[in-house]
């Protein structure tokens, strides 16, 4: 296995990370409470063998042979924030914060309504299951610091590693008008830029002190 801390520049302008302008975003699992309290219900009729999980291997959603269905335990944890991750392979999102998902970067993104229910079964407010669809080759390598672990064992050749921290830059020739993304080389990590994060916090949605399930960190001082 190979190890480098840097690649390649593949951009003809000199480039750096820059704070402020890209975000890893992910679940919120630092916050305090007990975690959610949402059951899949019949997640095990949904699955496709011999997958353990509903997501497929190469993301997207299988075909499903009924509506995902949910129900909210009070002795499993406490009701779900707006975006809850761990649902068999996809995030967990309120239908407010899927409209601004939507709003922003209508192409990013992938949902699947669920069927979401209190335990007396009455209809609680409507909850979907989430997908990043866009896989972008955004990453300036050259530009970053991360560690970038190249081997034949790894499908894509390669994959970073942003373990003990990282510091990227992005090349915006290949992001275009995208505002959120996964990369090739980065398993399910999520990037989105500041317009996505501040459409988030001016729905209400969070903030810098309270993150209703979403987490946003700096991808330039990771």
């Amino acid at each position: 296995m190979d190890l480098r801390t840097r690649g390649e520049s593949t951009s003809m302008e000199p480039n750096s990370p820059k704070r402020g302008e890209f975000f890893w975003l992910r679940p919120d699992t630092t916050r305090p409470g007990r975690g959610h309290g949402v059951v899949f219900e019949n997640v095990k009729e949904l699955l496709t063998p011999p997958r353990l999980i509903l997501r497929p291997e190469g993301g997207g959603f299988p075909h499903l042979a009924s509506v995902p269905r949910l129900v909210y335990s009070p002795k499993k944890g406490d009701p779900p924030e707006d975006l809850e991750g761990g649902m068999s392979g996809y995030w967990l999102v309120s239908e407010r914060l899927k409209l601004v998902f939507e709003q922003v970067d209508p192409d990013g993104f992938k949902f699947v309504e669920c069927d979401y229910r209190a335990p007396d079964g009455s209809a609680l407010s409507p909850y979907y299951l989430c997908e990043v669809a866009r896989v972008l080759d955004a990453v300036d390598e050259g530009a970053s610091t991360m560690q970038v672990l190249v081997s034949d064992e790894y499908p894509t050749g390669k994959i970073y590693d942003l373990t003990g921290g990282a510091s990227l830059a992005f090349r915006k020739d290949v992001i275009g008008q995208a505002h959120v993304f996964h990369t090739p080389f980065s398993g399910s990590l999520t990037f989105c830029d500041r317009h996505l994060r501040n459409a988030v916090w001016s729905a209400g949605i969070g903030g810098p002190d309270a993150s209703r399930g979403l987490r946003f960190k700096d991808a330039a001082d990771i």
